[in-house]
């Protein structure tokens, strides 16, 4: 009797595992079914095609981590949330080596000590900023598949220091950067540094315009006679104190700013709105512009960051950022490596 109990236990106890790992594989099933059918509505929106079945089988993979990631993210706060946007079928690596493009200088000590708003009391300075209000921020471009963030954050704060100090908005040129400045660390499309692309600018006696030298989203060969019509020139170029939020908050409240940020961190990438804050990386390799600050609803301040990823990303192209927290770099290390030009 006791051997017919225990063999009914055990026929039960299999049955019932057999449902269980039944019953997880047709979920397994079903959830891998949402993913291809959520994949497929993707490449449908960002008009993605690959070249064949296991080109998007790999995709795909990718596409699911990417997602787990961003779901993650999304479940545990609330200040700002991500969304699987059209980098979402990217490696890491293949993110970081075509969106971003920022090269850290050889040598920090090569940085400017000129800092014109040392002297500026915090006191004085308003509690927000928004120089897209004051008709100093041109529209979101798009860099493209082309490591040039660089010549895209120069040309924004060029565009905003011409605009306060002739009146005019113009809309510049980062092409003529990336085909004409090759001589130093700038490179095109393989990345660059905005000190040195200021440097090159302020060399060549100014920037065209970018309806005149319009931008491609690859290298080329440089256009004098293009490139010889300058529309705006600056004067030179000053570095914001590094790892100083404060100094920085004096720089931005007077002029847009380039800043250097770690692009290639996930929380970055897949930004979607709200108040990117809490774990980011600090390996600068992303060129972007601050152009205001404020506070936001719930009392969390903020840098207000103009990107060149287009108007599909982020918050019409923009980021808000945490300001002011604990670690001196700075969220994403937007404070190691801030400048802006001068006229």
């Amino acid at each position: 009797m006791a051997t017919h109990l225990s063999s009914s236990f055990v026929f039960a106890a299999v049955l019932t595992c057999a449902i269980a790992l039944g019953a997880l594989a047709a979920r397994d099933l079903a959830d891998d079914k949402a993913m291809v059918a959520r994949h497929e509505q993707w490449m449908a929106k960002y008009g993605r095609v690959y070249s064949d079945a296991a080109e998007k089988a790999r995709r795909l993979e990718v596409f699911k981590a990417n997602v787990a990631f961003i779901e993650s993210i999304d479940a545990g706060n609330h200040k700002f949330w991500l969304e699987a946007n059209q980098f979402a079928d990217l490696t890491d690596d293949e993110f970081r080596a075509t969106r971003t493009g920022y090269k850290l200088p050889a040598s920090k000590g090569q940085r400017t000590t000129a800092f014109r708003y040392a002297n500026v009391s915090l006191d004085d300075l308003p509690d927000s900023v928004d120089w897209r209000a004051k008709g100093a921020v041109t529209p979101i471009k798009d860099q493209g598949e082309c490591g040039c963030c660089w010549a895209f954050s120069t040309v924004a704060s060029m565009e905003g220091i011409v605009k306060l100090s002739t009146g005019k908005l113009i809309s510049l040129s980062e092409q003529e950067l990336v085909d004409c400045d090759v001589n130093g660390m700038d490179q095109g499309c393989n990345g660059g540094e905005m000190d040195d692309a200021f440097q090159f600018i302020i060399d060549n006696g100014g920037l065209t315009t970018e309806s005149n030298y319009p931008y491609t989203a690859a290298d080329g060969t440089c256009n004098s006679g293009k490139a010889s019509k300058d529309a705006a020139s600056i004067k030179g170029y000053e570095d914001v104190p590094a790892n100083d939020e404060a100094s920085l908050r004096k720089a931005v409240a007077n002029q847009p700013v380039s800043v250097a940020v770690d692009g290639g961190d996930s929380h970055f990438r897949f930004y979607k709105g709200g108040v990117l804050s809490g774990a980011c990386g600090t390996e600068l390799d992303h060129g972007i512009a601050a152009v205001g600050y404020g506070v936001a609803a719930d009392g969390t301040k903020y840098w207000l960051m103009k990107n060149s990823w287009g108007t599909a990303w982020g918050e019409g192209g923009y980021i808000r950022m945490e300001r002011d927290i604990s670690d001196e770099e700075g969220l994403c290390g937007l404070a190691m490596q801030p400048s802006y030009p001068t006229a």
